[in-house]
C-alpha cells in the first residue's frame, strides 16, 4: 500500500513537473513575410485599404455629381440653386471621412514600418510559454501575458494571429513546421474562443 501511494506521488510531482515546463520556439524573422501578411490586398493603400475604400468611391461619385451640377449650374432655376450647395455639403463632408480614414490608414502603417524595423535589427525573437504564462521576447524587451488575458487567436495557412493585452502575428514561414503545429494546438488548447 505504501509503495501505491509513493509511486502515485511521485507520477503525480513528475507530471506537474512536466505540466509546468516551459517550452521555447525561435522565430526567425524576415521584414520580407510580415510585410506579405501586412499589407496582403492594399492593407497598405491610402486610398483603396479595406478601411477607405468604399470612402474613396463615395467621394468620387459625389465629386462627379458636383462637377455636373457645378457645369449646369446656369440651367438652374432660382428655387434649385439650392442643389449646388447640398451636393456641395455633400462632398465636403465625404471628404472630411475620407480625411480621416487615412489618417488612421498612415498612422498604422507608420506603427506597422517601425515594428518591422524592431523586428529586422533584433537578434532574439522568441515565443515563450507554459502551463500559465505567454512571454515573446523581441530582442530583449519582453512581453509577458497570462493566458487569460488573450480574447482571441486565429490561424491559417500564412499567420497565427493572437489579440489580448498585447496583440501578435506570427507568420508560418518564421519558423518550423513542427513548431508551427504545435503552437497552433497550444493555442488551440489555452485560448478559450
Amino acid at each position: 500500500m505504501e509503495e501505491e501511494v509513493l509511486n502515485f506521488s511521485v507520477s503525480f510531482v513528475f507530471r506537474n513537473i512536466h505540466m509546468s515546463e516551459e517550452k521555447i520556439i525561435v522565430l526567425k524573422p524576415k521584414r520580407q513575410d510580415f510585410e506579405e501578411i501586412y499589407f496582403n490586398g492594399n492593407q497598405g493603400s491610402l486610398f483603396f485599404s479595406a478601411t477607405t475604400r468604399g470612402k474613396t468611391i463615395t467621394t468620387i461619385v459625389i465629386g462627379a455629381i458636383l462637377l455636373i451640377v457645378f457645369i449646369f449650374r446656369n440651367d438652374f432655376t432660382q428655387e434649385k440653386a439650392g442643389i449646388l450647395y447640398f451636393v456641395s455639403f455633400l462632398f465636403l463632408l465625404c471628404a472630411v471621412f475620407l480625411s480621416v480614414s487615412i489618417n488612421k490608414v498612415s498612422r498604422w502603417k507608420k506603427q506597422v514600418n517601425h515594428y518591422l524595423t524592431k523586428i529586422e535589427n533584433c537578434n532574439i525573437y522568441e515565443i515563450c510559454f507554459d502551463e500559465n504564462f505567454f512571454t515573446v521576447n523581441i530582442g530583449g524587451e519582453k512581453e509577458t501575458s497570462e493566458w487569460k488575458d488573450f480574447e482571441y487567436s486565429q490561424n491559417n495557412n500564412e499567420c497565427i494571429i493572437l489579440e489580448g493585452k498585447y496583440s501578435y502575428m506570427f507568420p508560418r514561414k518564421s519558423m518550423s513546421e513542427k513548431d508551427y503545429s504545435f503552437l497552433k494546438q497550444i493555442l488551440k488548447k489555452n485560448i478559450t474562443q
